[in-house]
């Protein structure tokens, strides 16, 4: 019987792949590909890998080898291409090869046992995912759109297209009938869409299907159920889904013909994952496009400052859309509320509160966008200072007054609402500050006879409540919206004329230098709900308010005008002179311990346990929000002007940091957006 040995990597810590026995059971049995999954044995644990490589010998000595248990054969293998996208996120990241390629694939392809897989090949072999729905004609496209659509899917090669376009000119239509060209173009080819939150996908696969009859549509991300996910993946991969709809997750799909990448969105930090592998999804788009030679899209009405530096270079071809899609449609006029002068009752000015009657007056809808959600930040008492701290988290419990609890939105701690102050007696608490389900109370109270509705985190737990509340919106049945940043992006309300932004100041002042950035980005983005069918000629004037405490602010003024191209100018001068990124490259060693000492002991350590020349190695600091979950957090910051040197140093330091004996828990993050 034929023996080969296989390479596989599996998802462990450990920054290497292993070497398995495989041996023929029969005559004739398939021999093992790259690409395939492997069932092996690994520790006391039977554990799914990928095939990396196949060969005739090993440098692994016959007593150390394990058999391989199982090779799935049934599932056409990972393509080279596929591989090839985790090498480099693997190298790039600095993490294991198996670390990034075996979490990319659905969960019920890891297990044991194929069951699931062979179900899932037989009803996508016997139906598909379908797509019955009756085709929609393409509206007619103005100037600036048909040249943007020409310039991308007459793009035959690796051509990144910055697609800035201001709020509601109709970005989504120039990616679909893009897509359409590029389908047309070849019959197999598969098209990427990535969207940065999950509650943007529902009405974006509503277009794609009312506009692609016939076509398989498959849909990626982690609210999906297991089973579902897995045929959506399958149909991906059998290049079945001609089209792939997703969040960051679905970058890492196996798409044998794609022709297309899409990034709706693209400044948003959403694409930048959190925990585990710190994946940007936006810049592994870029590299598999560069990678398969393909045009990718990268849209935005606020461009991260890396893409706009880019366009502004010539590295990006810049296509802009000035206008709304809606014919003499106008944006609407942003003005400021100054709060010094005009005090706002339970969080809203008099102004604001008459524009919003006249609102309701006309049968209009308004929307209130507080990016804080729970009822009140905190409860305190008067009496002795005593305030609703976690006692696990450097952080406050926020009072979640329907719930009737007091929760911790970093660790997850939750506690019932004391009855009176556990320092001195007192029963007289008072929650300070305001938070959505506050603002909601508020709103009832100020407008009794309007439909008042509330969209954020706590109200959209369930699965498939967010679609079903956007829907109530849709359909006319609020009058007024309160929310968070949930609202503020990619969705057309089309009898929404007010905006009124309630707590932006606090951005404004916060160390986490990208924060105006990202404030004006979210105060734009919310802008631009409002008006959307208003035209010069008739429909209704629409508007934006902002209550603040700094009119005078610059970010504000280039925000009354709509002038994001002078705002982003202005930004990248100020970062060029400090020396920030886009114009510096940057990694970020995280340490934590049940003691802050013994991290920041591990992280001056770390400091000068390699030589760094060309390497700026900054003082290790504790972490913003030092304590979380009982462990105390610090970081130290390298940069670099030379991204290949500090890639390179990295690299280096890694090795040396997992020969220090030490408790304390690391990691490092490349490209880190929360320092």
């Amino acid at each position: 019987m034929e023996q080969l040995f296989l390479t596989i990597a599996l998802d462990t810590p450990l920054d290497r792949v292993f070497d398995y026995r495989w041996t023929a059971q029969q005559e004739g049995e398939p021999r093992p590909q790259p690409g395939q999954l492997a069932l092996v044995p690994f520790g006391r644990q039977e554990v799914m890998g990928i095939i990396v490589s196949v060969g005739s010998n090993t440098d692994v000595p016959a007593d150390k080898l394990k058999d391989v248990l199982a090779v799935r054969s049934q599932l056409a293998p990972l393509s080279p291409h596929w591989l090839a996208l985790c090498g480099f996120a693997a190298d790039y990241y600095q993490r294991p090869l198996g670390e990034v390629a075996i979490p990319a694939l659905p969960k019920n392809l890891r297990v044991a046992k194929s069951t699931s897989l062979d179900n899932n090949l037989k009803k996508l072999a016997k139906a598909g995912l379908g797509n019955d729905a009756s085709p929609n004609p393409e509206p007619a496209l103005n100037a600036a759109q048909q040249q943007a659509v020409d310039a991308i899917s007459s793009a035959s090669r690796f051509a990144p297209h910055l697609l800035y376009g201001v709020t509601g000119s109709g970005k989504t239509e120039v990616y679909l009938q893009a897509s359409a060209r590029v389908l047309q173009q070849s019959p197999d080819a598969q098209i990427l869409i990535l969207v940065p939150e999950i509650n943007l996908t529902p009405q974006l696969e509503g277009h794609l299907r009312s506009r692609f009859s016939g076509i398989q549509i498959a849909t990626l991300h982690s609210g999906m159920a297991e089973g579902e996910r897995l045929r959506h993946w399958l149909a991906a991969h059998l290049g079945q889904a001609r089209i792939v709809l997703g969040t960051r997750l679905a970058i890492l799909a196996s798409l044998p013909n794609l022709k297309m990448i899409v990034i709706d969105e693209e400044h948003d930090p959403s694409y930048k994952q959190q925990e585990g592998l710190r994946y940007s999804a936006r810049d592994l788009a870029i590299w598999r496009a560069r990678q398969l030679d393909i045009p990718v899209v990268l849209g935005s009405a606020t461009p991260s400052l890396e893409s706009w530096l880019h366009a502004r270079t010539g590295r990006y071809t810049k296509l802009a859309l000035p206008e709304r899609a809606v014919k003499n449609a106008v944006l609407p006029a942003v003005t400021l509320i100054n709060t010094e002068r005009e005090k706002p009752l339970n969080g809203i000015t008099p102004t604001l509160i008459s524009a919003i009657r006249k609102r309701l007056e006309k049968g209009e809808q308004s929307l209130l966008f507080l990016n804080r959600r729970g009822y009140a930040p905190v409860l305190a008492c008067d009496a002795c200072g005593w305030i609703s701290n976690c006692t696990r988290c450097t952080a406050h419990l926020v009072l979640h007054k329907g719930d009737h609890a007091l929760r911790c939105h970093h660790c997850g701690l939750e506690q019932r609402i004391p009855r009176s102050c556990p320092t001195c007696g007192n029963i007289d608490l008072q929650p300070l500050g305001r938070g959505t389900q506050r603002m909601e109370e508020g709103l009832q109270a100020v407008f009794p006879e309007a439909r008042v509705f509330r969209i954020d985190a706590d109200s959209t737990r369930l699965k498939g409540s967010a679609e079903a509340a956007f829907d109530t919106v849709h359909r006319g049945e609020v009058d007024i919206l309160i929310g968070t940043q949930m609202v503020a992006k990619g969705h057309d309300f089309k009898n929404l004329t007010l905006v009124g932004a309630l707590n932006p100041d606090s951005a404004l002042f916060s160390q986490d230098y990208r924060a105006s950035e990202r404030l004006f980005a979210q105060l734009m983005q919310v802008a631009g709900r409002a008006g959307r069918a208003a035209t010069k000629e008739g429909g209704n004037p629409s508007e934006v308010m902002i209550q603040t405490r700094y009119p005078q602010h610059p970010l504000y003024h280039w925000l009354m005008s709509h002038n994001y191209d002078r705002f982003a100018d202005d930004l990248l001068e100020e970062r060029q002179g400090a020396g920030m990124p886009p114009y510096i490259y940057q990694a970020l060693l995280r340490a934590e311990a049940r003691e802050l000492q013994f991290a920041l002991d591990f992280l001056h350590e770390a400091a000068v346990c390699v030589e760094h020349p060309g390497i700026t190695m900054n003082d290790p600091i504790p972490m913003t929000m030092t304590r979380v979950a009982n462990m105390d957090r610090a970081q130290l910051l390298v940069e670099s002007p030379s991204r290949p040197a500090l890639q390179a140093f990295v690299k280096q330091w890694i090795n040396a940091l997992r020969s220090m004996k030490t408790r304390v828990k690391w990691s490092v993050e490349i490209d880190p957006v929360d320092i």
